[in-house]
Formats: structure tokens, sequence, C-alpha cells
């Protein structure tokens, strides 16, 4: 500072020494944030990559010989039934499938069934023509006959049971008239309460007039619902 007369002049140093102006703190916050953010997407990356990694091996180790097996099953599930049923698989509840065959002689009216022809039996008996049942229960009674008839021609399930004394009581029928000499088929089907003992049979106009020519175009069967 250099006094003249009675006024003080000032000088001023440009040159001296400026104090360090610190950066603003928006600044500094902005960087801050751009580096955890960076931060957390590589950290996600690396964890999406392990996760991508423990599917692949968990498919190659755990799901794939699964289903390997799964479908090892299946095709022995597919091969077993081209062969027939497996002797282990048994039913919870009583049914029976008869069919038709040689060895089957009829009564004038009253249909019998094959024996030799893969006939399936479960809790349930044939005698005579007829199934006897053995456990009560509500069953599903059905039957199919192929014939050749002209004329009228009729066909049904019946059943004798202890609790009805004047012979048999018809639980199904149909009635055909064909007015040629042609081939028909009568399907017959119903629900049922039925009792222990009681026996179901199929009856025909005329057993003469069934036709034989394959053991499955005759059937009688009943299975528990």
């Amino acid at each position: 500072m250099v006094k003249h007369g009675l006024h003080n002049v000032y000088v001023v140093d440009r040159n001296a020494t400026m104090p360090p102006i610190p950066p603003r703190l928006g600044q500094r916050q902005w960087r801050a944030g751009a580096a955890q953010t960076l931060l957390f997407l590589l950290v996600s990356l690396a964890l999406c990559g392990i996760t991508i990694e423990a599917c692949l091996i968990y498919r190659l180790y755990v799901l794939e010989p699964a289903a390997s097996a799964s479908f090892s099953k299946l095709s022995g599930d597919v091969i077993s039934l081209t062969k027939g049923p497996s002797q282990d698989v048994v039913s919870s509840k009583p049914l029976a499938h008869l069919t038709g065959g040689q060895d089957a002689v009829h009564g004038p009216h009253i249909m019998e069934w094959s024996m030799i022809a893969d006939p399936l039996l479960h809790d349930m008996y044939y005698r005579n023509g007829s199934l006897i049942i053995q456990k009560e229960g509500f069953y599903y009674v059905y039957s199919k006959v192929f014939f050749l008839e002209s004329g009228v021609f009729y066909h049904s399930v019946d059943m004798n049971t202890e609790r009805y004394r004047g012979g048999s009581i018809t639980l199904l029928r149909s009635r055909k008239y064909t007015p040629g000499n042609v081939q028909s088929n009568s399907y017959l089907g119903g629900v049922f309460h039925l009792y222990q003992d009681d026996a179901l049979f199929v009856r025909v106009s005329d057993t003469s007039k069934i036709h034989r020519h394959k053991s499955y175009e005759n059937n009688f069967g009943a299975f528990m619902i």
C-alpha cells in the first residue's frame, strides 16, 4: 500500500497465491453415484451369470436324467400294453370283462362266455353264463352282441337275486327289427345297485343268430364305480 498526500492508494498484487477453490458438492455426489451404479451393474451381471450356470448344471444333472427315466417308463408301459396287462396291476374295485369264443357253448337263449379268450375277472365269479357279484355297490353293467337276423331280435341283461323270488329281473333290453337278412349290433349299458350273490347274465331271442367271427365282437362285463 502506497500513500500519496491525503489519498490512500491501494495496489493489489495479482501474482499473490490464491487459495484453492473446493469443487462443488454436487459434482462429487454425481461422481460417487455413478461409481455406485456401475458397481451395482457389475455385481448384478456376475450374479446373473452364476444363476444361469447353476440352472444349466441342474438341468444337466437332474432334469434330463429324470426326463429320460420318465420316457423309458412310458416306453415300457406302451410295450407292456402291447403284450397284455401286467400281472402286478390289481384293480382296487371289482370288475369283469368277458368275450365270446368258440369254446363257449350257448343255450337256446342264454349266452355263455369264453374262458380262454383273455377273460378279466377281479372280485367277481363266473358260473354257468352268469357274473356273480361279491361286493355290494353301484356297478356299470354292459353287453354288446353282433348278430345276423331277419325279423325281430331282442337282447337283454338280466339278473337273478335272492331279493326277488319270482324269477329273473330284466335290467337292460334292446329290441330290433330288420326287414332283411342283415348283420347288426346291439349295445346295452347302465348303472345299478347290486348286492352280494346277485347273478348277471345275457339273454337273446336266439343264440344261433349270434355271429362268432371274432371273440371281441361279443362281450359282457361290469365294474364297480
